[in-house]
């Protein structure tokens, strides 16, 4: 199966369901873990956007030129405390509007440990799933982006805003109170929260004290001792045993690829499961 790369779909149950996807195709990655598979990357990428054939790929699938000009590809996606909208500066409006100045959601996650990050209540609980959380909990709701991100500005004095890659892919996190978590995180932030109501109004920024931790499994064979990063610009053919998917990372006996980071690449898809019939029995942790 030949496509350009496209983030990987995700279901969640127990373990979580994956899906290559290359353009409109899925492929079921779970009835591959335990077995030889083979991803081939021809050389050719094509922008998310526009189509244009590039050389090189920026943000995630995208040309230069689209990476200079789209809204989505701005500092401010990224870094959403630094929204430039009320300067007059956005690079379309009518994204901002229908995109950031929206409810956002604030949670914590335990992935490679405790972190804080905002999304959108339409990418939940994806957004947890693309990250590996094994726990994943809302804590507030802002009005809009930028509010998240200075809601998240503040969290990050006190726990990361980032998933540490390597550690998440190699083990599973403990277990943790991520209500008890929430509690004291409030409590530490309370004064940049008053001061954020002030500035925004008393219903800016409003608690979730009813909501509910979720958990995650993942399809996992064997986590690697060492974490060894793939990279298609670096070897077009990546070949070994799936031993499991994690976040959006096949987990391969040669070493760990995050498909995400290749979107726009266009790759051929081989299963080579009559190879390892003995392997593919093996347990999932």
């Amino acid at each position: 199966m030949l496509g350009s790369l496209r983030k990987m779909t995700s279901r969640h149950s127990d373990p979580i369901d994956y899906y290559l996807r290359l353009d409109d195709e899925e492929v079921h990655l779970n009835p591959h873990i335990g077995a030889n598979i083979k991803l081939s990357y021809t050389g050719k990428i094509t922008c998310l956007n526009c189509e244009r054939v590039t050389k090189k790929s920026f943000s995630q699938g995208y040309c230069y030129p689209c990476f200079k000009k789209l809204a989505q590809c701005d500092l401010c996606l990224v870094s959403p405390e630094r929204c430039h909208f009320e300067a007059g500066t956005c690079r379309d409006k009518e994204f901002a509007k229908n995109f950031c100045m929206n409810q956002h959601l604030v949670y914590i996650a335990n992935s490679s440990g405790i972190k804080v990050g905002i999304t959108r209540q339409e990418n939940l609980p994806t957004r947890w799933i693309d990250q590996g959380a094994a726990q994943a909990l809302p804590i507030l709701t802002v009005e809009t982006r930028q509010q998240s991100g200075l809601v998240e500005v503040a969290c990050k004095k006190h726990v990361s805003d980032k998933t540490h890659w390597q550690r998440m892919l190699k083990a599973e996190p403990d277990r943790v109170n991520l209500p008890e978590v929430r509690d004291q995180l409030l409590q530490e932030i309370s004064p940049e929260l008053d001061a954020l109501k002030n500035r925004y109004g008393p219903l800016a920024i409003q608690p979730l004290p009813g909501a509910e931790a979720q958990t995650f499994h993942y399809p996992v064979q064997r986590y690697p001792t060492k974490v060894k990063s793939l990279n298609f610009d670096k070897t077009a053919d990546v070949e070994g045993l799936l031993q499991g998917i994690k976040g959006q990372y096949l987990i391969l006996d040669i070493g760990v690829i995050n498909l995400r980071k290749f979107t726009s690449y266009e790759v051929e898809f081989t299963s080579l499961d009559d190879q390892t019939a003995e392997a593919s029995q093996l347990p999932l942790l």
